[in-house]
Formats: C-alpha cells, structure tokens, sequence
C-alpha cells in the first residue's frame, strides 16, 4: 500500500495565515461573460493519525483524515434552456479528474424539470451532495460511502471458502478468477466519483424526483462502460414541513465486469448485479441539525466451486448525526455509523461474508467566517477481525469555498 503522508506544516500553514486574512478571501463565484460564465472553487487540508487498519481508507488509497483537496466548478449558459456544467477535482498530488462534465437542458425553465446528459453528479443518497461542502460536520464520511469491502468488480472469488480469506482486508484484496493482481475493494455507494449516462429531475417547492440511466453502479460509477450492461437509479424527496427533509432512494446495475464474469465461465454478465435500496431523513430546529441515512446492498457474485455461495452477498449501513451550535461560529457535531453483513456457509463454518465495522466520530468547528471554517474530530472505529480489531484517530482540517 503506498503512503501519502500530508506534512503537518501545510496545515498550521493553511490554518494560521489564512485564519489572519480571513476577511480578506473571496467569500463568492467568480461571474464574467454578462454572468453567463460563473466559476467556484473549494480547498481542504486534513491532517491526522495514521490509521494502521486502513479503516478511513477510501478507493483512491487515501485516508479521509490525511488528504489535501481542491476543486472547481463552473457553469456556461446558453440562453434559457442550455448550460453546461462540470466539476474538476484534486485529491494529494493526483492527477485532475471530472467528477461531473454534464449538459444541462431546461425545456421549460419554469415548471421545474430539467434533463443532464454526460457525467453526472450522484443521484443516490444524501450524502453525497454534501461530501466536499462544510455542510460535513465532521472530517471523516458515513461508512457506506467509505469503507472498503473486499468486493471488485474485476476480480470475483471462487467460493464461499476464498470470499470468508478476504473478510477485513478491502483495503487490497485479491482473488482467483479474473484480474489476479491486488487491488482495493468498493464501497456500498461511491460519495466521490460521478457516473457517466442521462439523468433527468423535476423539484418544486415540497418535492424532488431524479431519474438516471448509467454505465456504472454506486460502488464502481464509471466513464466508459465494463460490462455492457446499465444502471437504473431513482431519488425521491419531501419536505413535509419546515425543516423536515425525507428521502428515498433505489438502483440496480450490472456490477460485475465483463473479463470477470468470462473467466468465471459462468454465463450472462447482467446475471451479477449489484441493487441497493437507501432512505434518510434530516430535521433541522434553532441550534439543533438531525441527520439519519440507511442503505441496504446487495451483489450477486459469479461463484463456481463448493463451498458455493446461492444467494446475494448483502451489506447494510446505518449512520446518525447531529450538529448543535453552541455560539455564533461554534459548532459541536457527533456521528454513530456501522455496517454489517449477510453471513454465509465456509467449509469451517458459517460467519459474515465480511467484517462488520462500528464508528464513532465527535468533534466540531468553528467559522473564521461564512467560507471558512476549521474542524477537530476524534474516531473510534473497531471491526469484528483479528487484525487491527480498533483504531482510534485524530485529525484536524480546515475548509475553504467560494
């Protein structure tokens, strides 16, 4: 596994100077063009303790509590009925990447339909719209959006017995059939990456459905297709009364790839899905903000050898928050997360195909102003394995956005 320290003098660094200048950082997008062009940008800097059970690791082989972020978007319209907008994001030294490069058509700009063609942002969940914004109480991510399990979707294990070999190890896995070499596992549902296809949203004042069709699923999201195969997936919210915010979500994909699904010798590709349903609620009153997110997985694996294993391997994630301000600027927030898994029969006995993983996280912030903010937090993760059974972790970030 590659390190990728984040040296802590970049940190005091962004936390003291920028902290003495605050009020003189651009706090909105940048528009030009008579408005027609309008441009932001968000940077972090985390630094924490290094976690030797990889459990805040995410699929970029980084850790959420030792990272250095930046990102633009922008937005180009076109009259009333066209835009296009995107999303280009850095994470540590890496190479740029589009998490969104959409375009957008409004065919009636009033009535509150619109449809997005090319890489889209997420559709499922609600974490996801708030994973680079300082609408993230805390430094690390939900469970489901993070952590690693030891499924791939080009490598599949030959039965029950080599499945159970990988349990707690998704940092880098490795199986027997397709590609051999090692590899980091996915997620539940992808918070970082956006997938590539046609989505479409229609929102009034109380309600809000999107639709999308897309080459990837929620744990491998995609640029060019695998697998031939598409993905189906749908939100939908309510706001029923002031500060009540419900949402569902739902998607079904082709998750296994094509090589894979080949050397397994085991037929039809859109055979090994992966499906997931979500529901998540926030409420927001006076000082207090309440959040509440589940998701449910499941994947069909392309297994031939006994031990076999006859039913989807399935994964649930719960995560609660609360942030309360305690003065103006002052925050304290807390988050309860864990993840379990579906059991299933080995030739020594029956288990959980993977290490179920409890969280806690506590810290808060506290806003130098509207833009920028920094952040403390403390983790407590354990994981049901004899290796590295628990991690506590500290770290510090700040954030800054226009």
């Amino acid at each position: 596994m590659p390190r990728h320290p984040l040296p802590v003098a970049c940190l005091i660094v962004l936390c003291t100077s920028v902290a003495a200048r605050a009020q003189l950082l651009t706090s909105e997008p940048v528009a030009f063009g008579g408005g027609h062009v309008t441009i932001g940008g968000d940077v972090s800097a985390s630094y924490g303790t290094k976690d030797p059970g990889f459990y805040t690791y995410t699929d970029y082989q980084y850790s959420t509590l030792r990272r250095f972020r930046a990102g633009l978007s922008g937005q180009v319209t076109a009259g009333d009925h066209f835009a296009v907008l995107g999303e280009i994001r850095m994470e540590n030294a890496t190479t740029p990447y589009a998490r969104a490069l959409y375009l957008r058509v409004q065919p009636w700009p009033t009535r509150g339909l619109e449809f997005r063609i090319g890489r889209l942002p997420p559709t499922f969940g609600a974490f996801p719209g708030r994973a680079y914004s300082p609408d993230n109480p805390l430094i690390g991510y939900p469970l489901g959006y993070q952590y690693l399990t030891s499924l791939r979707p080009d490598a599949v294990p030959a039965n029950a017995d080599e499945l159970l070999q990988m349990r707690g190890r998704g940092w880098l896995s490795n199986f027997s059939v397709g590609n051999p070499s090692r590899d980091n596992g996915v997620p539940l549902a992808e918070a970082v990456r956006g997938d590539t296809g046609v989505q479409a949203k229609w929102a009034n004042e109380v309600i809000s459905a999107t639709g999308a069709v897309t080459t990837g699923t929620l744990a491998n999201p995609l640029f060019t297709d695998d697998n031939n195969g598409r993905q189906v997936v749908g939100r939908f919210t309510v706001k029923p009364v002031v500060g009540l915010v419900v949402g569902a979500s739902a998607a079904r994909g082709a998750f296994v790839d094509s090589n894979a699904v080949w050397a397994a010798n085991v037929g039809d590709r859109t055979r090994y899905p992966q499906t997931a349903w979500g529901a998540d609620a926030e409420y927001s009153r006076g000082y207090y903000l309440i959040r509440f997110e589940a998701i449910v997985s499941q994947w069909t694996m392309p297994m031939h050898d006994a031990p076999l294993v006859d039913r989807p391997l399935r994964a649930a994630a719960l995560s609660i928050e609360g942030k309360y301000k305690i003065i103006p600027g002052l925050y304290a927030a807390a988050r309860l997360d864990h993840l379990g898994f579906s059991t299933l029969a080995g030739s020594a006995g029956a288990g959980s195909w993977e290490a179920p993983v409890t969280r806690i996280e506590v810290g808060g912030g506290y806003s130098l102003q509207r833009n920028l903010i920094l952040k403390g937090s403390y983790q407590h993760n354990t994981r049901d394995t004899f290796y590295i059974p628990a991690a506590n972790l500290v770290a510090a970030e700040v954030v800054f956005w226009f």
